[in-house]
């Protein structure tokens, strides 16, 4: 790194390096209402960031049966989703373990406020 006269580290310099260590960020697609397309528009920016090279992959999209928004999720990597028993009961959650071992530059994540079920690391998705 370049240093001034005084020994100290070029500012110009330091600011560079903070732009190129980019670290993570959030990016959150809100909406009033159900329905809104708030996944819809979720997965337009992810198959464009997809194109443009980023490494996306699908935690957990939850398309409530709609057609438009299950053919946005084709040719995008999912992460499966782990089985879990409740209550005699088979649910399918989002494999954080599985997400953080793959390490994915993005990760698209559906329903953040999502009660997880009891045994899970944690009681809410977007925890």
């Amino acid at each position: 790194m370049k240093v001034t006269e005084d020994h100290r580290p070029d500012p110009q310099a330091l600011l560079s390096a903070i732009k190129r260590e980019r670290h993570g960020a959030l990016k959150i697609f809100l909406g009033a209402f159900p329905g809104v397309g708030k996944t819809y528009k979720m997965l337009e920016a992810a198959r464009e960031a997809r194109r443009e090279g980023a490494d996306i992959v699908i935690g957990i999209i939850e398309s409530h049966g709609r057609q438009e928004t299950e053919s946005l999720c084709e040719g995008l990597e999912s992460i499966p989703l782990m089985p879990l028993a409740y209550r005699g009961a088979q649910f399918r959650e989002l494999n954080l373990d599985a997400i953080l071992k793959r390490a994915p530059a993005v990760v698209l994540i559906d329903e953040l406020a999502h009660r997880n079920i009891p045994g899970t690391r944690h009681p809410r998705r977007y925890q």
